[in-house]
């Protein structure tokens, strides 16, 4: 029997699972603003989403996974280290899905490989570059998609003022829809690559796979992104609900006009990184969108929410990092007591999780906190409807 090859079978499963968290974790990028100011059915949206996440497969390319892939040297990244990154990663997005707080994806599986690296083989083992530029995207996705949102605010209101046409006018709702699917698209396209950049390092490290003849990209089996692909719609079709209500409903108060420019400051933001190979947070982008669009509008924001978040965006990479690291070193005990401690710690992580995913909020929960277009209204009908610092309706 081979047992090396069933091990990457089952590391390759750890990987498709981390993929289903990256989706239900990161839905509410796509849609908390369509669902939010009820452009789309709040039970329609995670599938409008999931189908655009899949498109992206027959569009993109890898360069994003050949990134992600050569965080941890091919010579360092063998089975433990890839166990170790994935777990830490499955872990921090279901810690901060169960409390609701939108964190990244992207920081969590690139904070488990250089934790686990580090642990196998210091700073040598890891691929300072592909860090680099993933730190560079990282940190440059809020401040575009910021941006973006905010100004493009301003130019919404001037065609209000010259069409007389209202906050939730139906045009606007129509552009949500086009840039949710945008979002939708660019959210498949950077993500699902991370995950095959994982299965890439993995099937390199085994030398099941190599580079190509530029001799910087990973070559990847079309079995790989479908598996990727598959695996985030299929995450984002299951929802992840309590993200949506945070995302949609507790960081501003969103009107149509408002979605519309955060779904296109997070869509630009994302477009961009994706085209030069920079795995970036889409939960960064779409958040940092959200907040510009908020204050832009004369809505405010809700900046305890903000405070929340960046603090969650904050701690990702060392505490998925510090995770892992601690995974590898049970997977170095002697065999017996490396099997007992790595299996207590996934059996009761397992437990958790599984606890937790049937006591969750759903779609109807979401549903029933979701202003009417008349309770909107109302709210506009205040005598400053765009003053800066307005705090968004509780």
């Amino acid at each position: 029997m081979d047992w090396t090859l069933i091990t990457i079978a089952v590391l390759i499963g750890a990987a498709l699972i981390f993929d289903f968290t990256n989706g239900f974790h990161d839905a509410a990028n796509s849609v908390g603003t369509v669902v939010a100011t009820r452009a789309l059915p709040a039970k329609w949206a995670p599938a409008f989403s999931a189908f655009f996440n899949f498109v992206a497969l027959f569009v993109v390319g890898t360069a994003v996974a050949s990134t992600v892939g050569k965080t941890v040297k091919a010579e360092y990244a063998g089975e433990a280290v890839i166990f170790a990154a994935l777990f830490a990663a499955i872990a921090w997005n279901y810690i901060t899905w169960y409390i609701g707080m939108p964190s990244s994806s992207s920081h969590a599986i690139i904070g488990g490989l250089v934790g686990a690296g580090l642990a196998a083989g210091g700073m040598a083992a890891i691929s300072w570059s592909s860090v680099e530029k993933a730190a560079i995207g990282i940190v440059a996705s809020p401040f575009v998609a910021f941006t973006i949102a905010f100004i493009l605010m301003y130019l919404i209101f001037g065609i209000q003022k010259l069409f007389k046409m209202h906050d939730d006018h139906s045009g606007f709702k129509g552009v949500q829809l086009i840039s949710a699917a945008a979002l939708s698209f660019g959210h498949g396209a950077n993500d699902a690559q991370k995950t095959m950049g994982v299965i890439g390092a993995l099937l390199l490290g085994a030398g099941y796979t190599d580079f190509a003849a530029d001799g910087k990209t990973i070559v990847l089996p079309l079995w790989v992104e479908l598996a990727a692909y598959s695996a985030i719609a299929l995450g984002t079709l299951w929802g992840g609900w309590k993200i949506i209500e945070t995302m949609g409903l507790r960081i501003t108060t969103l009107h149509a006009n408002s979605g519309a420019a955060a779904n296109i400051g997070a869509s630009t933001a994302i477009f961009g990184a994706t085209a030069m190979g920079a795995p970036i947070s889409t939960t960064q982008a779409a958040a940092s969108s959200v907040v510009g669009a908020g204050v832009s509008s004369g809505k405010g924001a809700n900046w305890k929410v903000v405070g929340e978040m960046v603090l969650a965006w904050v701690l990702t990479i060392p505490f998925a990092a510090a995770i892992s690291f601690g995974m590898y070193w049970l997977t170095q005990l002697p065999t017996f007591g490396a099997w007992i401690a790595v299996g207590a710690v996934v059996i009761a992580f397992t437990i958790w999780v599984v606890k937790a995913m049937r006591s969750t909020v759903h779609a109807d929960d979401i549903i029933a906190e979701i202003p009417s277009e008349k309770e909107l209204g109302e709210f506009d009908q205040d005598p400053t409807p765009h003053l800066k610092g307005t705090p968004p309706v509780a």
